[in-house]
């Protein structure tokens, strides 16, 4: 047990020194691969923005008089949410909030943009879209959300589409995140780098210790010499 531990303690004796050796290695790939990361993040990846907009689907003067019909309007519409999203993205839809913007976009960017769910397990409708122009996007929210009320409301006969929240200009970019793609690079750098290293150790065949005359030669060590400075 005795031997085990301490042929242990010298394999991790022999990997510090391993790694020492060539620590340099690891400090360079490392800041390199940060600055390129940070550089790519920064300059070279355009920043994407996301913002939204909520509606409200049901009867106000309802709610709160029969619990029974509150419950089951809300289980009706939570049930309908693909049926709304389907609409949200139509061509009838979309073909009209193109219309009502004062910039063009494409059909086919406008459907990718967009995204429909239901806020939180509710009956609450957030149209989400995400684009690289923070004022563009809030415009499309808006107006998706103006269209999508008047559509929902004549084509399912749900009366009141009330709009909860308009869109505001987002400040901060969804993606990338800077930060985090700098802190990947200079782990994964790190990774190579000690692999390097022990690609290298491997490969490397050089006598250094009498440790090493015993093992590559097979042959006893009889003496040292000192080294004299």
């Amino acid at each position: 047990m005795n031997e085990s531990y301490e042929t242990q303690e010298i394999d991790l004796r022999d990997i510090y020194f391993i790694i020492k050796k060539r620590i340099w290695l690891i400090v360079a790939l490392f800041v390199l691969s940060t600055i390129i990361s940070g550089v790519i993040s920064f300059y070279f990846i355009t920043p994407s923005y996301s913002t939204y907009s909520t509606l409200m689907l049901g009867k106000y003067e309802d709610y709160g008089e029969v619990k029974g019909i509150e419950y089951n309007d809300v289980r009706l519409n939570q049930a309908l949410i693909g049926t709304y999203a389907k609409i949200a993205t139509s061509r009838r839809v979309l073909e009209e909030v193109q219309e009502e913007l004062a910039f063009d976009i494409s059909m086919k960017n406008l459907n990718q943009s967009v995204d429909i769910s239901l806020f939180n397990n509710t009956e609450i409708i957030k149209i989400t879209v995400k684009g690289t122009s923070p004022e563009k996007i809030t415009i499309i929210a808006n107006t998706l959300a103006e269209v999508f009320s008047r559509q929902v409301a004549e084509l399912m006969s749900i009366e009141n589409v009330q709009l909860l929240d308009k869109a505001e200009i987002p400040i901060d970019p969804v993606s990338p995140n800077k930060k985090l793609n700098v802190a990947i690079a200079g782990v994964l750098a790190i990774m190579i780098a000690v692999f390097i290293i022990f690609l290298l150790e491997m490969f490397d065949n050089t006598i250094k210790t009498p440790e090493d005359i015993e093992r590559q030669l097979n042959l006893p060590v009889l003496g040292m010499i000192p080294e004299h400075e």
